[in-house]
């Protein structure tokens, strides 16, 4: 690799860049970040458009970016600059704008140092939804741009999750067994979209150079699979429902809190094992990979980091960077922390994202509390909605030994995933004020219950700032406790949750240790939107 210093606004970075052509020996073609960096619009153009002139002319080019929930990402703007190289789009002028998903950069007006491909492959793009519903029209254009989403005919295809699916090997059920303790002792299954599968280098008879697979998103600390991204957008992004499903389950499992944050981790593990044996020698796959954070100035979002390479190198290095991006690390663990929830929680299912994204900071026997002014329901279909009333948030043990007994929990991995993630396992309290749920219903899912109104007196969230406040107690003397307006915008961490250990959770001490059989025939929850996922996603 050859080594250069850039300047980005005045400050100086290292910049790896591979030789002008990528091989199987040189797996990584570009790295660049820092939580200071502030990459530009031109700079990424410029970083994609080289990259697409190493790999040399295709016929047959698959774009793999996140939905509309990875808005900021910048893998729409990243997406465009990909099609208007190939000259499948003309290009649009202005890059900075929300419509692109990058806030607060300049027009992008300045010319391609780069120029256009003298080919113009076939593109098709393949939104990674995972399980959630399909991009609407509006969310296409707003992520991608007026060009790609007027483009006749439609390049953009819809991944069905149920349907078009192929399992194409499995990681040995010893693997899935270490990451659940023992508890589950089956293979997992990889599976990927069929058209995805059919861009292996062997289906290419012709001659031509291999189709391209290109898998652009964001490296994020993530609550399933420890950070976001790599081989995740497509054994989970364009996977199949039994393997989405067993994932969240495993996750779950081993522990929320031995995750988060871990690029490395028994679940993937997993995922690594599948991607090496299944999908490193079969693709001419490449990942471009992006880290975000704020500005520390404007607050708004700028993009701290850029990755592009074949193998799992490109994640290790993002990873590095997301963690001192993304990672809200506290100096100590908080006795109590109160947490609001917006209208777009509506139900447990979604609102428990104050629970898993602050779990890693709460001390021992701390207290969580949750503001949910609009919370009227626990699941987000009437089915899961019943299964969630019928067992609760009452602990790994309880929900494992339910599970054993409940047919309807087995053939719902992702609802039993849920019921755990949203447990505090004995650790801190969860006391949960809801608009329009009653004492009784809370209760009687495992949440302590307190009157909404009365706690909204108490915790002023329109005084209250982000962060440590102080309040005088039921015995006059003042305690601080800390306040999060939004647990979509990060996760809270102390250091101590991040020291090795590899013994399973204290709670998973009262596990039997039996195996656990799942069932194969997994149902998907309508409107669910994944394990902690989106309703519908944000409004812009």
């Amino acid at each position: 690799h050859n080594h250069v210093t850039s300047r980005q606004n005045g400050r100086k970075e290292q910049i790896t860049m591979a030789s002008p052509k990528p091989s199987s020996d040189n797996n990584l073609f570009y790295s660049i970040g820092s939580p200071d960096t502030s990459i530009s619009n031109n700079d990424l153009r410029q970083q994609v458009e080289s990259f697409l002139l190493s790999v040399g002319e295709r016929q047959d080019v698959l774009i793999l970016p996140p939905d509309f929930t990875r808005f900021h990402s910048q893998a729409g703007l990243i997406t465009r600059y990909i099609s208007e190289y190939y000259n499948f789009t003309p290009r649009e002028n202005g890059g900075g704008s929300s419509s692109d998903g990058n806030v607060g950069d300049e027009e992008d007006l300045q010319p391609s140092t780069t120029s256009p491909s003298p080919c113009s492959p076939n593109i098709q793009i393949i939104p990674a939804l995972g399980t959630h519903a399909p991009m609407a029209p509006s969310q296409i254009e707003l992520m991608f741009g007026k060009q790609l989403a007027a483009k006749d005919p439609n390049p953009f295809i819809v991944h069905n999750w149920r349907e078009d699916i192929v399992t194409i090997g499995h990681a040995p059920a010893e693997m899935v067994s270490k990451a659940t303790y023992g508890m589950v002792n089956e293979p997992w299954p990889a599976q990927l979209n069929k058209l995805v599968w059919e861009k292996r280098r062997s289906s290419n008879d012709n001659g031509a150079p291999p189709p391209l697979i290109i898998s652009v998103g964001q490296v994020v600390p993530h609550e399933v699979l420890g950070m976001a991204n790599f081989n995740k957008n497509l054994f989970v992004g364009v996977g199949g429902l039994e393997a989405i499903n067993l994932s969240h389950f495993i996750g779950a499992v081993h522990g929320m809190e031995k995750l988060m944050g871990r690029g490395h981790n028994p679940l993937r593990s997993i995922l690594n094992y599948a991607s090496e044996k299944y999908l490193q020698d079969q693709f001419d796959l490449w990942y471009i990979l992006t880290v975000m954070g704020s500005n520390d100035v404007t607050g708004e979002v700028e993009m701290k980091g850029l990755y592009i390479g074949n193998d799992i190198q490109c994640y290790d290095l993002a990873c590095e960077l997301s963690l001192q991006v993304n990672f809200n690390l506290l100096p100590k663990a908080p006795k109590k922390m109160v947490v609001y929830l917006s209208e777009e929680y509506h139900s447990t299912w979604l609102g428990n994202k104050s629970i898993y994204r602050t779990r890693m900071a709460i001390d021992d026997g701390g207290e969580l509390i949750v503001l949910a002014p609009w919370v009227e329901e626990f699941g987000e279909d009437v089915h899961i909605d019943k299964l969630i009333r019928e067992v609760g948030y009452v602990g790994t043990p309880i929900i494992m030994e339910a599970m054993k007994e409940n047919d309807e929990l087995k053939s719902n991995l992702s609802a039993v995933a849920h019921l755990i993630h949203g447990s505090s396992e004995g650790r801190f309290s969860i006391t949960y004020c809801p608009g329009k749920l009653t004492k009784d219903e809370i209760e009687s899912v495992g949440f302590r219950y307190a009157d909404l109104n009365s706690m909204k007196q108490r915790y002023d969230i329109d005084s209250l700032k982000d962060g440590w406040n102080t309040e005088i107690n039921e015995c006059g003397e003042e305690e601080e406790f800390y306040y999060i307006s939004n647990p979509a915008l990060g996760l809270w961490a102390v250091q101590s949750r991040f020291e090795d250990d590899s013994e399973p959770p204290s709670s998973s001490d009262k596990q039997t240790g039996e195996n656990i059989a799942i069932a194969g025939n997994q149902k998907a929850s309508d409107m669910s939107g994944g394990v902690g996922g989106w309703k519908q996603p944000p409004s812009m």
